[in-house]
């Protein structure tokens, strides 16, 4: 505003002069606002918000983890037993060194024939091309003497699908390992099959045929891990869904998981839509684990916690952007609470005792009231519907309203104290999409889920995953425990 213009405004008497100041004090305090939040933004990082560590800037230092230090050395501890490779009696080849002269005075050694001793040593390499094994099928004709009909005999699964020359289940396993759980593309996979048997590498087409194969033949295997994950009240399984690139357009993958079982499924919908098609947790009666999204509050027939990484990444947004000292101690608390957990339960206890467990409780609603004084409700604007509120007051609330759902871990100790055994699994799909790009179709996508799905409960459970693929193509899929812990 130019000073003639502020002159006529004045001059036009009080009540337009406070008008436009009340204007423009309306206009900074929207401004300061916008301001606080952007400035918010660019302060986010992996250490304070859900935003992934590739999110971070290069150029600033890496932020602080929010794992703490241990008295443990670096490495394998005291009394580990370790891993090495131990000689064997009976090695493919020997290979026999004699010295050519004496190390003492030198005189030759050729002349002796006999050995005083020897020592051994043995390494373990591959060939340099691993052979293809080659096996040919005969199906024979026999003609009946009796009316004569001739009758073939039938081939085995493996050469029932081709003719000619096809690729056997081995083979068809390694494609699949290569694509879904080393996640490699398409053609890199069929490089390394060349370079490995220095044979023609197979084409987009097979390897494509081999990962539908395997698909259908988990069908039932899918199936009966969802049956697993449901179980019953004793189960505590971990939800998760992250975002997911698939015919150019953006779908949820979502993830329910244990120890021992692992379930994938890509949906349109992130929330209520989903779950419900997929079927899990509208069955689930366990102890479901999630980061508070508002559609897993539909289900009221099994019990909830709160993932409490969540907790202390914000926590750690207020304390070091917003100088709020309760954020901090809020922190600490719940660090103190978990550690005071694991002493229990590692010496054989099942839960805290009673008053140990009421003075964490009171210290936890101290801090709330406290969080609520730095993080007071917004103030009316006049405009329609209820004024926004900060991130802060949103935490604070949260914490209240689900007090017992954040504190869940403390009186349950099957219950962890975060959902990173969800997240760990669903990190697969964002390392997928990295390396091998987004799904052209939704086919696609379907069948890594549940191929994935099947190779992580198979490397839950201790079983071998080349040979867990492999048993997919001889139409006898290993069957997982169906124990969900």
């Amino acid at each position: 505003m130019k000073r003639e213009e502020f002159r006529t405004v004045y001059d036009s008497g009080f009540e337009s002069t406070f008008a436009l100041v009340e204007g423009l004090s309306h206009n900074i305090d929207a401004l300061s606002v916008r301001v606080q939040q952007l400035e918010d933004r660019l302060a986010k990082n992996s250490r304070n918000s859900g935003k992934p560590p590739s999110s971070d800037d290069p150029v600033e230092p890496k932020p602080k983890s929010l794992r703490r230090t241990s008295a443990k050395k670096p490495g394998a501890q005291e009394g580990h037993p370790g891993r090495t490779l131990s000689l064997v009696e009976d090695p493919h080849h020997v290979v026999v060194h004699d010295p050519e002269e004496c190390e003492e005075c030198g005189e030759s050694l050729s002349g002796v024939l006999i050995a005083s001793g020897y020592e051994r040593r043995q390494v373990v390499d591959v060939p340099p091309l691993l052979a293809l094994e080659v096996t040919e099928h005969r199906a024979r004709r026999k003609r009946c003497p009796g009316c004569g009909r001739t009758t073939k005999a039938a081939f085995p699964l493996e050469a029932r699908t081709q003719e000619g020359v096809g690729y056997g289940p081995g083979i068809k396993a390694l494609m699949v390992y290569l694509m879904e759980y080393q996640l490699l593309p398409y053609e890199r996979a069929s490089e390394l099959l060349e370079d490995l048997f220095g044979e023609p590498a197979p084409r987009a087409g097979t390897l494509y045929s081999a990962l539908k194969r395997c698909f259908e033949g988990l069908e039932q295997t899918e199936e009966a891990i969802k049956e697993g994950l449901v179980g019953g009240a004793e189960v505590v399984g971990g939800f998760d869904e992250t975002g997911l690139r698939v015919e150019g357009k953006g779908m949820w993958v979502h993830v329910a998981s244990t120890a021992k079982l692992t379930h994938y499924a890509v949906h349109p919908k992130r929330g209520a839509q989903a779950t419900k098609e997929i079927g899990i947790l509208p069955l689930f009666k366990g102890v479901a684990m999630h980061d508070g999204l508002s559609s897993y509050w539909h289900y009221e027939q099994c019990a909830h916690a709160l993932c409490n990484a969540h907790h202390l990444r914000e926590l750690t947004f207020l304390e070091e952007e917003h100088q709020q000292e309760w954020a901090g101690r809020m922190k600490a608390l719940l660090l103190e609470i978990e550690e005071a957990v694991c002493e229990e339960s590692a010496s054989g206890g099942r839960y805290l005792a009673p008053e140990r467990a009421r003075e964490f409780e009171m210290r936890y609603q101290h801090l709330l009231e406290a969080g609520l004084k730095a993080n007071p409700p917004p103030l009316r604007t006049g405009k329609k519907g209820r004024p926004k509120q900060s991130k802060g007051k949103n935490l604070v609330d949260r914490l209240e309203k689900h007090r017992s759902e954040v504190l869940r871990f403390m009186y349950d100790f099957r219950v962890p104290f975060d959902n990173n055994q969800a997240e760990r699994d669903i990190r697969m799909v964002k390392v997928r999409q990295k390396i091998s790009g987004c799904f052209r179709t939704r086919r696609g996508a379907e069948m890594f889920c549940r191929i994935r799905g099947y190779i992580s409960t198979m490397r839950k459970q201790g079983e071998n995953v080349l040979a867990a693929l492999e048993s997919v193509f001889v139409d006898d899929p290993f069957v997982p425990s169906l124990r969900a812990e």
